[in-house]
């Protein structure tokens, strides 16, 4: 059975670089399933610096909708896909119903743990905040909440990034640490 990392956190809270050390430690090759679409320029550019971020030696799939096709289909060894807000927000642009997501997120589960090798999930905590003032906005803020929620049930660690510091929330063992 696949062994399953949890990563969330705020913006800007270090989830990236943090499972992306978590990678590099795993002892095996590391695959990088990447969710992102660039839609804009400030998006184009974000994606360039994740990309300039990683060792150049990881291969990276880009697969905005089919992450569970994808993860089937990714080389043996560690993934780190980053991330599932991005995902979720993509299968919202493409009309998936709400129980299509969460049966979405069940069958990337069954994936992560049908793999011989780790994944690491990487996702945004979305709910400290306001509540949103608009339907879409709620209905994404919830329906990620329940994804999240899902993946954490069923992940072996689980760690919560807050101003670049790790909150083990599940699991044992130190987590990596970064020089600031």
């Amino acid at each position: 059975m696949g062994h399953l990392t949890f990563v969330t956190g705020g913006a800007r809270s270090g989830k990236s670089s943090f499972a992306e050390r978590l990678a590099a430690g795993s002892g095996a090759a590391v695959t990088y399933l990447a969710t992102a679409q660039a839609f804009d320029d400030e998006m184009t550019e974000r994606i360039r610096r994740h990309r300039a971020d990683r060792p150049a030696a990881w291969p990276t799939l880009e697969e905005p909708i089919q992450v569970p096709q994808a993860l089937r289909d990714a080389p043996a060894g560690t993934v780190l896909l980053d991330c599932l807000s991005l995902w979720v927000s993509n299968l919202m642009l493409a009309g998936w119903s709400d129980e299509a997501v969460l049966a979405g997120a069940d069958e990337l589960l069954a994936e992560a743990r049908g793999r011989g090798g780790p994944c690491i999930f990487v996702t945004n905590e979305v709910g400290f905040g306001i509540v949103p003032d608009n339907a879409l906005a709620r209905r994404y803020r919830d329906l990620l909440g329940w994804v999240n929620a899902r993946c954490a049930a069923q992940s072996d660690q689980a760690y919560l990034l807050v101003s670049g510091l790790p909150l083990t929330l599940r699991g044992s063992g130190a987590p990596p640490k970064e020089d600031c």
